[in-house]
């Protein structure tokens, strides 16, 4: 194994627990979300919030956004628009999928 086979393994590696909560999310919003229908407060809605900012930030940063994002969602919340924040220097790139992979050296 070269060098370059080493260093994209141990990023895909360092990606997976970010992925297996975006697959949990994906599920939640094909499955559950539907149930029901447009209950949240804020643009985008909760789940696409959570999904955005666990892509962003992964599993520890991106989960507390969404936990706090969850938590002022509410009935006595006056909702609006409430976007992720913008991540400067992203070194990964989203499948068509949505998940995570790691982004390849330009050369």
């Amino acid at each position: 194994m070269n060098a370059e086979a080493v260093r994209r393994f141990v990023a895909t590696a360092w990606l997976a627990p970010r992925n297996a909560l975006i697959a949990f999310i994906i599920g939640w919003r094909r499955v559950i979300s539907p149930l029901y229908g447009q209950v949240c407060r804020y643009y985008p809605s909760c789940s696409a919030y959570g999904l955005g900012a666990v892509q962003q930030f992964g599993v520890v940063r991106g989960g507390v956004l969404t936990l706090w994002r969850i938590l002022r969602c509410n009935p006595w919340s006056r909702g609006g628009i409430d976007n992720v924040p913008e991540r400067i220097g992203q070194h990964f790139a989203l499948t068509p999928l949505g998940f995570v992979i790691p982004q390849k050296k330009e050369v």
